[in-house]
């Protein structure tokens, strides 16, 4: 009954407005698809090489920038580690211990999500890491944990943050200027970033910090974190796509609108749009905690 008088006062413009996005996006592809099997074969290359950034954001090491985003897929693509490149092959990154970006907080860890090099075998740049945890500084080797390397986009088009349907890669927010993005990693690395959480302060965070100076001012959201975004839109689609599905058995109907509710919530919890975000400067950050801080500059404005 609760579901569906749920289903019932479901507002219809939402609805509607997901359904839009989903034949709009389907559009879109079959565009893009016929555009191109018209295209010549040199130009095909040229336009394939420009829309790389859309499908993968893998780059070479000969691209790589100090205060460069990057990040690495773990265990089967099942979520990223993320860092900031700071030169000379070094990448400044926040991780709760001995590599375990996901994990029980049990011994199996060490054994099952680690990404640090094993202790038996220390790598000769870094030396044994798998006893650190919070901000540390490795060798992009050691980031890497033998995965590729992709580059996080910041400032993308609203077209091009729905198309990366994967949350973790790329954000509507702008990036501040290498020089600011290093020395918060630099001050960060000296100070911490706080207590690691999966959720609400992971490495991703870490990371779009040092890119952008925007901390979150409430503690009953979600973190910065695209991966963390991605989920909780996924959680809020099915919850809707349940709901609905007691009055509405048409299962076209029920994908394209679970499609367009997951691309909602994750659009709107992206940091480049949330209004539950504020700039809060390094100095001030490592002063006291992340969320006190930047709800005192939050009041302040």
């Amino acid at each position: 009954m609760q579901r569906k008088l749920f289903a019932s006062s479901l507002p219809r413009n939402l609805i509607s407005l997901s359904l839009s996005l989903s034949l709009s996006l389907s559009r879109n592809l079959s565009a893009y698809k016929l555009g191109q099997k018209r295209e010549g074969k040199g130009r095909r290359r040229r336009r394939r090489r420009r829309r790389m950034g859309v499908l993968s954001n893998k780059i070479g090491r000969d691209e790589l920038k100090p205060g460069d985003h990057i990040y690495s897929w773990r265990l089967a693509y099942i979520y990223s580690h993320h860092g900031i490149y700071v030169g000379d092959g070094m990448v400044i990154h926040f991780t709760r211990g001995a590599g375990q970006e996901i994990g029980t907080g049990t011994v199996l860890d060490r054994k099952i999500f680690s990404s640090s090099h094993p202790s038996d075998n220390p790598c000769p740049k870094c030396g044994d890491q798998s006893r650190l945890d919070g901000v540390i500084q490795s060798c992009i080797d050691c980031f890497l944990s033998d995965g590729d390397l992709y580059r996080f986009e910041y400032g993308v088009s609203p077209v091009i943050f729905l198309a990366k349907a994967r949350g973790g890669t790329c954000t509507l927010a702008a990036s501040d200027a290498p020089e600011d993005v290093l020395h918060r990693a630099s001050v960060l690395l000296k100070n911490g970033f706080g207590g690691y959480h999966i959720f609400k302060n992971n490495c991703e965070d870490f990371a779009i910090y040092c890119k952008t100076g925007l901390l979150i001012s409430k503690s009953i959201s979600v973190g910065r974190s695209g991966q963390a975004g991605s989920l909780y839109a996924a959680a809020k689609a099915i919850d809707v796509s349940i709901d609905i599905s007691s009055s509405i058995a048409n299962f076209s109907f029920l994908t394209a609108a679970g499609c367009g509710m997951y691309c909602i919530y994750r659009f709107v919890s992206d940091i480049g749009i949330r209004r539950d975000v504020t700039k809060v400067p390094v100095e001030r950050l490592v002063s006291g905690s992340s969320l006190e801080v930047a709800a005192d500059v939050s009041k302040e404005k």
